[in-house]
Parts: C-alpha cells; sequence; structure tokens
C-alpha cells in the first residue's frame, strides 16, 4: 500500500528519519525493512524495557518465519536473515557493539539516544560478507520532548529547523560529510553531492589525483533524509479510537504526537529547573551590540577530554555570545588565561568567575597573581541563601546559582535577561533538574546530567557562572 512506509523503504538515502507524529508505523517500518531488504539488522530502543513492544510486533510478524533466540534477542528467519534487538541505556553501553557489523542500523524512537551514542553506532553501519548487499541507517521518532533529543532537529536542519537557510522537501536526498573544524572538533557539513573530496588549507578539492593523497583523508558524503509520517498515514490506526486519544493530550504534546510538529513548544519535566520557554524569551530579546562595559566573564574551564573550556562575556542583563575551545586547547592555567584574555574585547576588564573545583583552581590562581579581576565560586560550598520569596534554602552553591539563573529568567521578575540564540545553550540550561531534600534545593550533578545528555553541560554552566555573585545584577546573592 502506498504511503511513507514505500516511500522510506524505496528511498536511496543512506541515513534517513521517519515521522514526527504518533502511530504513523514507525516500528513497522524498522521490521519491515530488515526481513524484506536486508540480511543482518539491529534495531535499537534506549533501554531494554522499551524493546517490549517491539519484540511483540516482531513475534507477530515472524512467527512463522523463523525463530526467536530471548538469550541472545535475535530472530533468525528462514530465509538466513538476522534480526537483532539492542538497547544502549548508558552512554558507555555503546561499547557492546563496537566492531560488530550490521547492513541496517535501525533506531526506534531516536530521540531518547544521544547524539555521540547515533554517532557511533552507525560506525559499523557495512556488510562484511556482501559487498552488493545495500547498507544504510533507517531512525524514527516523534518530536524531541526534553534536552537528550534537541540535536536531531539540527542533524536533519533542512528538513526540521524552520531557520534553515535552504530547506528541503520530504523524502529529497542532502548530502553531508564531516570534516575537522578550526576547533579541532568534528563538524558536519552540506555538500552538493556525493563525489569523494580532500581537504586542503581546508578547502573542498574534488579533482585529485588519489595516488597522490594516500597520506590525506579522502571524505566521502553520505545522504540524509527525512519523510513525515502521521497516524492517518497508519491503515490499522486511522480509523481507530487512537485518533482521538491523540486529539485529547494537552498542548504543546497534542501538535507533536498528532501533527508530529517539530516546532511546537516543549513539554517539560515537572523537575527541570528551568522552563525552556523562559530560555527562548531570553534569546528573542538578544541583541549583538555590547549595551556598555562587560562586568563579568563565567568560566568553565576543561582540560583535555571531550569537554570544552567556554567563557561567557556578560554586561548587565546581557550576554554575549559564548567563546567554546576544545579542552585539548587549554591544557593548563597558561592557555587558559591566554584564550581568556584573547576573547575579552580591548578596553574591557570584567570580573573572571571562575569555579575553583577541579581545574578551574589553577587558572583563579595564575589570574589572581596577574592582577586580573577575579571571583573564585566554589560550586561544593554551603549556600546561606534564600530564594527570592525566602522560603527555600539551597543544599550548596551549585545549586543557589542555578536557582538564582532561574529567578532572573523568571518573566514575572521583570529583568528582561538576554542570551545568544544558541541551540546548545537551550539544552544545556534546560537540562538539570532539581529536587527537594531536607538540605535545600538540590540540582542534578554534573556527570548525571552528562550521563543523561550524553555531553557536558559546559555552556549552561559557564552562562550561570557569569551570572553568579554580581554585584551590578539585581540578584540577590549571598556571597
Amino acid at each position: 500500500m502506498p504511503g511513507p512506509q514505500t516511500e522510506a523503504l524505496d528511498n536511496p538515502a543512506d541515513i534517513l528519519l521517519m515521522g514526527g507524529a504518533a502511530g504513523g508505523g514507525k516500528s513497522d517500518l524498522l521490521l519491515g525493512a530488515a526481513v524484506t531488504r536486508h540480511q543482518v539488522s539491529i534495531i535499537f530502543r534506549r533501554e531494554y524495557q522499551q524493546l517490549k513492544g517491539l519484540k511483540r510486533r516482531a513475534s507477530e510478524l515472524l512467527s512463522t518465519k523463523g525463530r526467536y533466540n530471548g538469550q541472545q534477542e535475535t530472530w533468525r528467519l528462514d530465509d538466513g536473515r538476522l534480526v537483532e534487538f539492542g538497547a544502549v541505556q548508558h552512554e558507555n553501553d555503546t561499547q557492546k557493539y563496537q566492531g560488530r557489523p550490521h547492513d541496517l542500523k535501525g533506531f526506534d524512537e531516536l530521540c531518547h539516544f544521544t547524539e555521540s551514542q547515533f554517532r557511533f553506532l552507525i560506525g559499523w553501519n557495512r556488510n562484511a560478507n556482501n559487498p552488493a548487499q545495500r547498507t544504510r541507517v533507517i531512525a524514527t521518532c516523534n518530536p524531541p520532548t526534553d534536552a537528550v533529543g534537541d540535536w536531531v532537529i539540527p542533524y536533519w536542519g533542512p528538513w526540521l529547523d524552520l531557520h534553515h537557510p535552504n530547506p528541503a522537501k520530504p523524502g529529497e536526498l542532502r548530502w553531508f560529510a564531516t570534516i575537522p573544524g578550526e576547533d579541532g572538533q568534528s563538524r558536519d557539513i552540506e555538500v552538493p553531492d556525493d563525489r569523494p573530496f580532500v581537504l586542503i588549507d581546508r578547502h573542498i578539492e574534488y579533482d585529485f589525483d588519489p595516488s597522490k593523497f594516500k597520506l590525506v583523508e579522502i571524505i566521502r558524503p553520505q545522504s540524509r533524509t527525512f519523510i513525515p509520517a502521521n497516524v492517518e498515514d497508519n491503515p490499522f490506526l486511522a480509523n481507530t479510537r487512537y485518533v482521538s486519544v491523540l486529539q485529547g493530550l494537552p498542548e504543546p504534546l497534542r501538535s507533536k504526537m498528532l501533527l508530529g510538529d517539530w516546532a511546537a513548544g516543549r513539554t517539560d519535566p515537572a523537575d527541570q529547573v528551568i522552563p525552556t520557554a523562559w530560555v527562548i524569551a531570553a534569546q528573542r530579546r538578544w541583541e549583538p551590540e555590547i549595551p556598555g562595559f562587560l562586568d563579568t566573564a563565567g568560566i568553565d574551564v576543561a582540560r583535555g577530554g571531550e569537554d570544552k573550556t567556554v567563557i561567557s562575556p556578560r554586561s548587565g542583563v546581557w550576554m554575549g555570545r559564548q567563546i567554546s575551545l576544545p579542552g585539548r586547547e587549554t591544557p593548563d592555567a597558561n592557555a587558559t588565561l591566554t584564550e581568556i584574555a584573547a576573547a575579552i574585547p580591548a578596553g574591557h576588564r570584567p570580573t573572571l568567575h571562575i569555579d575553583v573545583i577541579g581545574v578551574g583552581s589553577a587558572v583563579y590562581d595564575l589570574a589572581k597573581a596577574l592582577g586580573h579581576p577575579v571571583a573564585a565560586l566554589n560550586s561544593s560550598q554551603k549556600s546561606l541563601a534564600r530564594d527570592r520569596a525566602g522560603v527555600l534554602s539551597f543544599v550548596n552553591k551549585r545549586a543557589e546559582w542555578w536557582w538564582l539563573m532561574r529567578e532572573a529568567l523568571d518573566p514575572r521578575s521583570g529583568e528582561d535577561v538576554a542570551l545568544p540564540p544558541d541551540r546548545e545553550l537551550l539544552a544545556d540550561l534546560t537540562a538539570p533538574r532539581w529536587e527537594m531534600t531536607l538540605r535545600g534545593v538540590q540540582i542534578e550533578s554534573k556527570d548525571d546530567i552528562k550521563k543523561r545528555i550524553g555531553r557536558s553541560p559546559d555552556k549552561g554552566d559557564s552562562c550561570v557562572y557569569s551570572f553568579a555573585r554580581a554585584p551590578a545584577m539585581p540578584l540577590h546573592v549571598i556571597v
């Protein structure tokens, strides 16, 4: 029967995303592709418990076509095809699948996965025995409802990002390549077609002699596409009560699940520290010009590894664009302070707000010794502050600073904080969760956030540091 599932099966894209609304037959697409178009397939959910519905559907479709091995989580079909189920609840669970080739890598509810998990797992999308067998990635999902899945929108930007300068039509192929950026971090670029190329002085060169580039990486682009689907496209659900169930959901969940609206507002968890709408409002108020002299610069220091050193300059309620540097570019205090000095415009002398827990302590000591205005932020120190209403106390300074950031962004505060429009900053500021303990408000640890969203929320922390302990701000901070 013609429809989004058929379009997806026949689409030649290397990496395909199908979905949007709930009930669009997304799981059936993954199973159908595995048993009709591929030889060795694996279908992932973020958690094993989430695989129950998929495995039940597989039993309905495959019970007469092969045998299921519950210990290995695999279906071995009579025609020799293999369908495996996998899960990567924790970030390092991906290591279990390292080096294991599958000609189909399937992801059910992709927005539950972190970007790093997805990129790692598709690295072994290949066929080890039959070069003629097509290899591809098929992912399905509804629009993201929290920070974990926000990365999906820029990854499929031409289809999902309303502000993309060159939007694509459903099913249209676009070609992308991953190249090293000037900051040493890999980044995706869109290219015109599938022609291989080399980078010479950061410029793309298509006409080259492969024999002369044995020590230079030849980059081969991959194609992506997106195909929307909703419950009306699923003949098994289109005329059932499920439609009315989706219609009864509160907004913006109704628009996401019924209509597949990727632009609909995100539904925040009840324990999210800073509401998404407040951050978006602050980013809409932002203007690029510095309104006055810089008061502070929040510094989140990284030393090597995958984390980043982030510098967040602030003038009053306005925060400038953040400077983000790979940790390997700030291996010691001297290098870090040099980068900080380069990031501050001439004529400005802001107070550097540095978290002195861990690697930041050496940067603070050096900055102080050299005469820079600097403030030591000890995130684990006991807090004596109260919230704006004088009711809530805080477990430590970290909880105090994040709560004060929340109150500054609260539309009722009248402070009209302005933050630069940056999706990663938005995701970082809306990632932390909080709970009330006997000692006061406790904010989710940075390590726990990193495990949940798959990366360190460095931009969010740097922003919070910039606004912490700032006497020029109408924030009631007790130092």
